[in-house]
């Protein structure tokens, strides 16, 4: 289970079996930008307001340096390591199948639900839009049913029959992720271009605003600074637990290493300079908000702050008045606009969204196609699922098999903490990343590093301790999914995996002429069985 994969076969294997290149800086830059700029912004922003109010401006800078000390041992390892697999294959590398595993597990929670968040929360804008055009979509074909796991965890969500609109755009995008990853950077790079644009326009609006509105910050924190080991998930710790989806998504970028021009260069560039970019966009729109129409938290007759997203807050008699609270609204950004004064701009600012939403989808579903490509490569998963297909050069297997799995959730499950759940298992990437860099500076510190972290090991100790922090400032619900997720895992690594792992085997994929060649056996692992022995047989 503590096996490794060293780099020269990890990188020999993306040689000799590698996905077409074709990424340059400024379109891994819009990868970035495309997978974080999304519904945490445009759609969680009212519910950072309702768990920290003006405080979460905090909430955001908190999850920007946790992000961005990560982002740092990303960098390095991911220029080091230019191949498919992310967090995961530089798991692998340093720390071992069994971490590795779990890593690439974890995953699964950041872009599969990920990208079902984003799908049910464009469904969401998309539903608003026909409505306000008065095209209006039977209500059961726009939620999902109230199911029994959704009510074990959150009180489920009052159904329909399933989320049609969410299922739909889903589908879109996995045909264009098998098309090819061109096609789908330049969807991408214009879809940004509406994001970026939308954004920038709210903020020249209300940015302006602050200075005679000073009051609406007052008071900055009205539900404190949270308390990590609570399970209530509140406060600017616990806003900047679950805007931590907000910035979700710049780690797709080293998941493209091996589809990219120069990565050594390139995929530092491209992860660094997305998240610059969007943190600084991030604080702009949050002190806008706040500037302009003020995000106070609601409270409830009975003077007890309101869950964020409960039904009692949506009912309430002040979310059903005219200028209600920034809380009520589920596209926070165009409501501000409205209630400014500037309906048109804001509908057109929902409209961005809605057209926009669909790149965090894209590249969240791209960033999961490739972790698990990867780890079919590696025989942790069946070694079918790594096909490439013969003319778009794209894993077309693993894509639509991600696309039904990421339409289920999407269809079935409510919105509600999808984004938390996303997010617990994001930090423990994150964590396993940061940790690893530190082993590899010091059992390989001769090999060529492109790109170096700097102050290493201050760096890095504090991405881990800002990824622990943040998991635990996570509601309970979040926090117990992720332990059972994990159990999960370790129930099937231990039936499959552990098994049928080409390392354990001593084999490693090195195709010369088909990219669906068999793999090639190289000497076995000392006390490694033969394949077809490890069961006695």
């Amino acid at each position: 289970m503590w096996r490794v994969k060293p780099l020269d076969a990890i990188l020999a294997t993306a040689e000799k079996k590698a996905l077409h290149r074709s990424l340059g800086p400024i379109q891994l830059i819009l990868l970035g930008i495309g997978a974080v700029i999304g519904t945490g912004i445009f759609v969680l922003t009212a519910t950072a307001a309702q768990k920290a109010g003006p405080g979460m401006m905090v909430s955001f800078i908190i999850a920007g340096a946790v992000c961005a000390v990560a982002a740092l041992c990303y960098a390095e390892l991911a220029s080091m390591v230019p191949v498919a697999g992310s967090a995961y294959t530089y798991s692998y590398a340093v720390m071992g199948e069994l971490v590795a595993w779990l890593v690439g597990w974890a995953l699964i929670l950041e872009y599969a639900l990920g990208a079902s968040a984003v799908a049910v929360g464009w469904s969401g804008h998309m539903v608003g839009f026909l409505d306000g055009v008065g095209i209006h979509i039977p209500h059961a074909l726009t939620v999902g049913p109230k199911i029994a796991f959704g009510s074990f965890l959150k009180g489920g969500e009052v159904g329909g029959i399933i989320n049609l609109p969410a299922v739909i755009i889903t589908a879109v995008v996995t045909v264009l992720l098998v098309i090819g990853t061109r096609e789908s950077a330049t969807v991408n790079a214009a879809l940004v271009a509406v994001k970026v644009t939308a954004l920038t326009v709210f903020v020249v609006i209300t940015v302006p605003m602050i200075t005679g509105h000073m009051s609406n910050f007052q008071p900055f924190t009205p539900r404190g600074w949270g308390d990590p080991l609570s399970s209530s998930g509140t406060g600017v710790l616990g806003a900047a637990a679950s805007i931590f989806f907000a910035y979700v998504g710049f780690d797709a970028v080293s998941t493209a290493a091996e589809e990219t021009k120069n990565p050594q260069r390139n995929v530092p560039i491209g992860l660094i300079g997305s998240l610059l970019i969007c943190t600084v966009f991030y604080l702009l729109v949050a002190a806008g908000a706040i500037g302009a129409f003020g995000a106070q938290p609601l409270m409830g007759p009975d003077g007890k702050f309101f869950a964020d997203g409960a039904p009692e807050l949506y009912a309430s008699s002040t979310c059903a008045s005219s200028h209600a609270p920034l809380v009520c609204s589920k596209e926070a950004l165009a409501y501000v606009l409205r209630e400014i004064g500037h309906p048109w701009i804001g509908n057109a600012l929902a409209l961005a969204a809605t057209i926009a939403l669909p790149s965090v989808v894209l590249l969240m579903m791209y960033g999961q196609t490739r972790i698990f490509f990867v780890m079919a490569r590696d025989g942790l998963l069946p070694t079918g699922l790594s096909a490439v297909h013969k003319r778009f050069r794209t894993p077309w297997v693993i894509t639509l098999v991600t696309g039904v799995v990421v339409a289920l959730a999407a269809a079935f499950l409510p919105v509600g903490q999808l984004a938390d759940y996303s997010n617990s298992g994001t930090l423990f990437a994150f964590a396993a990343v940061s940790l690893g860099v530190m082993i590899l500076r010091v059992t390989d510190s001769r090999r060529h590093r492109p790109f170096r972290t700097p102050l290493l090991f201050v760096v890095a100790p504090l991405s881990i301790l800002g990824c622990v922090v943040l998991f635990l400032a996570l509601n309970q619900q979040s926090k117990t999914l992720f332990y059972l997720w994990s159990a999960v895992g370790l129930v099937l690594y231990m039936s499959y995996g552990f098994w049928r792992s080409n390392v354990r085997h001593g084999v490693t994929e090195v195709p010369e002429l088909s990219p669906d060649a068999p793999p090639e056996p190289i000497a076995p692992m000392p006390g490694a069985p033969a394949p077809g022995q490890e069961f006695g047989g």
